[in-house]
């Protein structure tokens, strides 16, 4: 009996280790990451407003920012967002905003979804 407890823990972080490695950004369920992407740990907030949900999270790679929005523009929209820019996406009443820095050999990618 005292064995369950530490099963019920492991399977826990076993779930969650294994939404990570599908490639899903932590904070928002079905939001992908792009190939390449990794999420950077501890980078996801998120959080209830009276107006609406605030997430945040960030990922990095050895990646092409071209290739980044060239996944997002043809994925995003399969998922119900509107493309308004190359890295403005509209949902509902939900904006969401792709920001990236760096280059091919170290980009980071900043995903931020807010209130209209």
């Amino acid at each position: 009996m005292r064995k369950f407890p530490l099963l019920l823990g492991a399977l826990i972080l076993l779930a969650a280790h294994s939404a990570a490695a599908d490639g899903f950004l932590s904070a928002v369920e079905d939001l992908p990451l792009a190939p390449g992407l990794t999420e950077i740990a501890d980078s996801a907030l998120s959080f209830d407003t009276p107006t609406g949900r605030i997430v945040e999270g960030a990922a990095r790679g050895a990646v092409e920012a071209a290739q980044v929005l060239k996944f997002y523009g043809a994925t995003l929209p399969q998922l119900g967002w509107t493309r308004e820019s190359d890295s403005r996406f509209r949902r509902e009443h939900e904006v969401l905003k792709l920001e990236s820095a760096g280059d091919a050999r170290m980009l980071t990618v900043r995903f931020t979804i807010s209130p209209e």
